[in-house]
């Protein structure tokens, strides 16, 4: 365990989440899967047993830094690396990956979303480690999980040869299919949905940074070199805005040689709007899901979220959503989910900023 680290990305905004997810609390920090714990929360709270809190790096937002530290107090507070500003994922990967080399340079980078549900929390550590594993000799390893449907909203990958102990060679990476592609990849069977969940060690992963975006490289390497004396966090402040906006997908993963996944089922999900917060949820015998005080009148299949101490009721409707904060109230279709991100937009327009 003392060579594993894990890097957790919790930089979102979560717009689709909106009205209870706003700029100064976004999704991460969010309860969306059941239970009381944020997606945060869950995230590292699954990786006990595989990788130690002390070697748990979380890179967020400056805005969202001590709100991250207070909902990880097992983490030392200079775990938490503050983004002075978004630039995708493949810069917090590199600062991150400086950050790891400078404890231990071979050491494997477990770099991991911050909100997806994992129903099946004992199967994902044991993929986790497998992943880790193949890891271990510079290969760069992603995860791939086990379709169950035509999925239209995920990236795919397509499998190659077998590289023993439950690897696979990666062919290709895919964007998001439209409906008749994502059925013919479910058909073939020789397709995973791309987890977004990537293993590497961090003199391998700077080495491919070195090679294919040599800005990032250079940041990441001066970064290295002041951890010897200091804080790198001015040089940071300083430096993060001319870095190139890239996702570490796009940017390093699919340009990498010996690239490799480990095919995984373990109750994945992408918590990517409210249908999917609706799909995870416990129901009533009217599929129902309810986080609220509530009186249900003739009314099945609708997500309903409130606050305490006020009363919702819904009469004679069926698959909404109904999402009521403390200043703004979100009623929709369920199947108009994704939508949610044209009412942000209207509010931006608006320089309606007190809502968002």
């Amino acid at each position: 365990m003392d060579e594993v680290f894990a890097v957790i990305m919790a930089g979102g905004s979560g717009t689709r989440f909106w009205p209870l997810s706003r700029s100064a609390w976004p999704k991460q920090f969010l309860a969306l899967a059941g239970g009381n714990e944020s997606l945060l929360q869950q995230t590292v709270r699954r990786l006990a047993g595989v990788v130690p809190s002390n070697r748990v790096i979380v890179v967020t937002s400056e805005q969202h830094a001590q709100a991250t530290r207070e909902q990880l107090p097992d983490l030392p507070p200079d775990n938490v690396l503050a983004e002075p500003q978004g630039r995708n994922t493949a810069p917090c990967v590199a600062w991150a990956a400086a950050h790891v080399s400078a404890r231990s340079a071979k050491a494997v980078m477990a770099v991991l979303p911050a909100d997806p549900h994992i129903g099946d929390e004992p199967a994902y550590r044991k993929v986790l480690q497998q992943a880790i594993e193949a890891a271990r000799d510079g290969g760069m390893v992603t995860i791939g999980v086990t379709p169950t449907r035509p999925e239209t909203g995920y990236g795919y990958i397509e499998v190659g040869e077998p590289l023993g102990a439950g690897v696979r060679r990666v062919q290709h990476f895919f964007e998001k299919p439209d409906l008749p592609r994502a059925q013919r990849f479910l058909a073939d069977g020789n397709f995973l949905w791309n987890s977004g969940m990537f293993f590497f060690r961090a003199d391998v992963v700077l080495g491919e940074f070195e090679r294919q975006l040599p800005d990032i490289y250079a940041f990441a390497n001066e970064c290295r070199k002041r951890l010897k004396t200091g804080p790198d966090l001015e040089f940071v402040r300083a430096s993060y805005a001319g870095l190139t906006s890239i996702s570490i997908d796009h940017g390093i993963m699919e340009k990498a040689g010996d690239l490799r996944v480990v095919p995984g089922s373990f109750g994945w999900y992408d918590i990517g709007s409210w249908t999917t917060a609706y799909e995870l949820a416990p129901k009533d015998a009217q599929k129902n899901a309810v986080r609220a005080e509530v009186s249900l009148v003739e009314s099945e299949g609708c997500y309903v979220r409130g606050e305490p101490g006020k009363l919702i009721a819904l009469i004679g409707v069926h698959d909404l959503v109904v999402v009521d904060t403390e200043d703004a109230l979100l009623i929709m279709p369920r199947d108009r989910a994704q939508d949610v991100r044209r009412v942000v937009e209207d509010l931006k327009a608006k320089k309606a900023k007190h809502f968002l």
